[in-house]
């Protein structure tokens, strides 16, 4: 029939869709870790798990997305890095509890698909997938005319670790007199891009070519910066020291997520010269005129995860972070908390 339609007419390339599973296979092989059954391209991905080490075993899920970093992609036209941004938010929520990353699942949707951007993407995933030491085992890509403008798209995450029952990490060890390790970020990581871009962009008039001499890169290259996955880092640290609070820095900032793994008779000094600010959020407070509280429950301001630990281990945490070449403050510590008391103080 002349006038009959096909789902192509409507927006949706099957064809095209199928050629990018079988470009995403080689980069999922890419990821290998044992448990991993079968490949990209079934119904569901398989995963076998070996508890052989692990008494009373508790999984561990997240799952999260990039937010309104996109867009500063979507302007670069650069996808490659997003991806790691994507697993890292969804990983470093596992890991705080103490749980190992087993593997991870994406959701990609675009109005149209264009393999090339989505290659790059899933590529980012991958490499965000190796550095957490998990699998990349399934996903959906999601062809979707007139949701989205061209050249954009919107992505989720999924993340399952694993942890011992015993070895969970929920802040109930801690207690005053624990002292708080700050691990730098690499930049703004995946939070706050709403109020960056308004102000960069839409208060300075900046574009993401615009070169800030404190930055030394333009502004595309520096709000691009993928957020880092502290998996391998923190289960170092788990190996042999005692870390009784773990805490990922996303939106809220230090106020709010620190509290999340603290017993509600303690409180945290924060003390807010005991690391330099790099430049970005100095140029974002300047600019915007922003107040110090508002960047503290905003962005991470350099900190992207806090450990808080027993005061005699304090050092030797410092000491093992400094040999494997991580940037690490001595931040604050855990005191005391009396009743109707805030439970952050900047100092």
């Amino acid at each position: 029939m002349s006038d009959s339609l096909t789902y192509a007419d409507s927006g949706v390339d099957i064809d095209k869709a199928n050629e990018l599973v079988d470009r995403i296979k080689d980069l999922a092989k890419s990821t290998p870790r044992s448990g991993v059954m079968g490949e990209i391209g079934g119904f569901g991905g398989l995963f076998s798990l070996n508890l052989s080490n692990i008494s009373n075993p508790v999984l561990v899920s997240s799952t999260d997305g990039v937010g309104t970093k996109l867009k500063i992609a979507f302007q670069m036209d650069k996808h490659d890095t997003i991806g790691i941004d994507l697993v890292a938010m969804c990983v470093n929520d596992i890991i705080v509890q103490g749980a190992k990353p087993l593997f991870f699942l994406d959701y990609l949707a675009m109005g149209t698909l264009d393999n090339r951007v989505a290659e790059q993407i899933v590529a980012g995933i991958a490499r965000g997938c190796t550095d957490a030491g998990c699998a990349l085992i399934g996903g959906e890509t999601a062809e979707m005319p007139g949701m989205y403008l061209e050249g954009e798209y919107d992505m989720s995450g999924f993340a399952v670790g694993i942890v011992d029952n015993d070895k969970i990490i929920d802040g109930s060890y801690v207690r005053p007199g624990h002292q708080l390790i700050g691990i730098a970020s690499s930049g703004v990581h995946s939070n706050g891009f709403s109020l960056v871009r308004k102000i960069l962009f839409e208060k300075c008039g900046y574009t993401v070519s615009t070169k800030i001499p404190d930055l030394g890169i333009t502004l595309g290259e520096e709000l691009l910066k993928p957020t880092i996955i502290y998996v391998q880092t923190i289960l170092s640290l788990l190996r042999d020291l005692p870390v009784h609070g773990l805490v990922h820095i996303t939106g809220g900032g230090i106020d709010e997520n620190i509290i999340r793994v603290m017993p509600d008779v303690c409180k945290a000094i924060i003390r807010k010269d005991a690391w330099e600010v790099p430049p970005i959020f100095k140029l974002l407070q300047k600019e915007g005129k922003v107040s110090d509280e508002e960047m503290h429950r905003t962005f991470n301001n350099g900190i992207g995860m806090v450990t808080i630990v027993p005061e005699p281990s304090a050092q030797e945490i410092m000491d093992r972070l400094a040999a494997m070449d991580i940037k690490a403050y001595h931040i604050g510590e855990i005191t005391p908390r009396e009743n109707n008391e805030i439970q952050t103080q900047w100092v």
